[in-house]
């Protein structure tokens, strides 16, 4: 079986990055199926709440026993509580990513969306391997609630998790000839960009977007998923490609005058 007779996965297909990563999976001809709490308008879909291991429990059931990826995009915002961000951007993920590993055929991939804000004031990398040190979805909740945080700063965490939670399944599963890689999208113009407005600070949003040069879109993000669950990126693994329009890039840069460099 190959990658074009499996189906692909998608979390949070129903809009934004998830919809546009639904969209190009079918144009380059793969088969898709959904997953999120509404219908996609671009593919088959299960319904499953991140939030709940009884919801991804009951999708992972009705699904093929083989697949040939899984785009986990669907995340909330740090406007929601801090526990509905982590049972979503990192419990919920990794549940799902855990029970779909063994249907995951050889040559396929898991692309996770993380976020360029985890690049900044990183939580030290020993308390983020306090939560993927846990064994499963109960455990990984009392994690953290045993860690106080606010929404916005549970947002951050949880996508810097996702970095890290990448790179530790990128050893576990490359046995199993399954890549496993991160992409952190910058400002991008999703249904919940006024939400990260009113978390992170109007301020700091407008001052990426200027250093950006514009505000991204799905249609930025989605292509780029897509060729990494493809057979033409099958020897990229174990990384997290930033997907910002070099606003990160830009500010790591040594501050060297650009007539030094040329």
């Amino acid at each position: 079986m190959t990658e074009h007779d499996a189906p692909v996965l998608v979390t949070g297909a129903a809009s934004g990055i998830g919809l546009a990563t639904a969209e190009r999976l079918a144009a380059c001809g793969r088969a898709v199926i959904g997953l999120d709490r509404r219908e996609s308008p671009a593919c088959e879909t299960r319904l499953c709440d991140l939030s709940d291991p009884v919801s991804i429990d009951t999708a992972v059931a009705s699904l093929p026993d083989a697949v040939s990826g899984l785009a986990n995009v669907a995340g909330v915002p740090g406007t929601a509580p801090a526990e509905t961000v982590l049972r979503v951007n990192f419990l919920g993920t990794r549940h799902l990513t855990r029970a779909l590993t063994p249907r995951l055929l050889p040559g396929s991939a898991v692309v996770n969306v993380a976020s360029v804000v985890a690049a900044r004031g990183p939580t030290p990398r020993q308390t983020v391997a306090g939560l993927l040190a846990t064994t499963g979805y109960e455990d990984g909740l009392n994690w953290c609630r045993s860690h106080t945080m606010s929404g916005a700063d549970a947002y951050k965490f949880s996508k810097q998790a996702v970095i890290e939670w990448t790179l530790v399944a990128s050893v576990a599963l490359r046995e199993r000839g399954v890549r496993v890689l991160s992409v952190s999208p910058g400002v991008t113009d999703t249904p919940i960009l006024n939400d990260f407005r009113a978390s992170m600070g109007e301020e700091a949003i407008d001052r990426a977007v200027t250093e950006a040069g514009r505000v991204g879109n799905p249609g930025d993000v989605g292509p780029v998923i897509a060729f990494l669950l493809s057979a033409d990126a099958g020897w990229v693994n174990a990384v997290d490609l930033r997907v910002d329009g070099g606003l990160v890039g830009a500010r790591l840069a040594l501050p060297i005058h650009e007539g030094a460099v040329r």
